[in-house]
C-alpha cells in the first residue's frame, strides 16, 4: 500500500505536506478540517485553515485557498477556485472554472454558473436559477 500523503514545495520554497482524503483522494493540507462525509476528488487541493462541512463536494482540480469555509452540502465544481477567507453557504453550487475572490461570501442555496468571477469581498445571493438577488 502506498503512502497516504504528498509533500509539495510552495512558491516560497517551503515544503507542505498534504494527506489524501479518504473520500475521493483529494489533497488536504495540514491544518485544514474536512468532514469525513465530504467528497474531495483527486486533483483537488484544500489549503491550511480551510473548513469543509458534512456532505460538501470539492470537484477534481478545484483549489480551496487558506481559511475558506465550505458549508454543508455545498458543491464546488471541477477546476473552481475559492480564494482565501471566502465563505460558501450551505447547499450553494459553484460552477466549473469559476473564481470566488478573497473574503467573498456566497449565500446558502445560491447557484453560481460556470466560468464566472466573483470579486474580492463581494457578497452574492441568487435564486435557484442563478439570478442574482438584490442586496
Amino acid at each position: 500500500m502506498g503512502k497516504n500523503y504528498v509533500d509539495i514545495e510552495n512558491d516560497r520554497g517551503e515544503l507542505l505536506r498534504y494527506r489524501k482524503h479518504a473520500n475521493g483522494r483529494g489533497l488536504i493540507a495540514h491544518g485544514a478540517k474536512v468532514h469525513p462525509s465530504a467528497l474531495v476528488e483527486a486533483g483537488a487541493y484544500v489549503e491550511p485553515g480551510v473548513q469543509v462541512a458534512a456532505g460538501a463536494r470539492i470537484g477534481r482540480g478545484a483549489w480551496i485557498e487558506p481559511d475558506a469555509v465550505i458549508g454543508p452540502g455545498a458543491d464546488i465544481a471541477p477546476l473552481a477556485h475559492v480564494g482565501p477567507g471566502a465563505a460558501i453557504g450551505p447547499h450553494a453550487r459553484i460552477g466549473i472554472r469559476t473564481y470566488v475572490g478573497a473574503n467573498a461570501r456566497i449565500a446558502g442555496d445560491s447557484l453560481i454558473g460556470d466560468n464566472e468571477s466573483i470579486g474580492d469581498g463581494e457578497r452574492v445571493a441568487t435564486d435557484r436559477r442563478g439570478l442574482r438577488l438584490a442586496a
